[in-house]
């Protein structure tokens, strides 16, 4: 997982609560394999139907070095259609909007109609 320069600045301008910034609540799911690089503002190939579309994931804080220092960001979706996941992105927004980080997944995931797909991400502030 890599944070973009894009997130990288809507990170300062949050920690220094200045600009129009806006917090990172959203995942989404794309079927792209290029490599990260932190010039990239969207997934390669996002997902936008069969159930996996970008959602608000369930945001809390959690401990990995000291108290409350990681950011978590957890959702689940349940496909209704035959999709292959291969990377995953935050964002700020529920289009659009900056993205904050991707990966690619080391193995694809290939959903089925009906089956579920939990992803979480992890921002540690160490």
């Amino acid at each position: 997982m890599g944070v973009t320069s894009a997130g990288k600045a809507e990170l300062a301008g949050l920690a220094g609560n200045t600009g129009s910034c806006t917090a990172f609540t959203y995942l989404e799911l794309g079927d792209g394999s290029t490599a990260f690089a932190v010039g990239q503002t969207a997934l390669v190939s996002a997902i936008t139907g069969n159930g996996l579309a970008r959602a608000a994931a369930t945001v809390s804080r959690t401990t990995t070095n000291v108290a409350n220092d990681t950011l978590r960001l957890t959702k689940t979706w349940t496909a209704t259609g035959s999709e292959t996941i291969r990377e995953a992105g935050v964002f700020n927004a529920s289009s659009s909007g900056d993205m904050l980080a991707r990966t690619v997944l080391d193995t694809a995931r290939a959903l089925s109609n009906g089956s579920s797909y939990t992803y979480t991400y992890d921002t540690i502030f160490a």
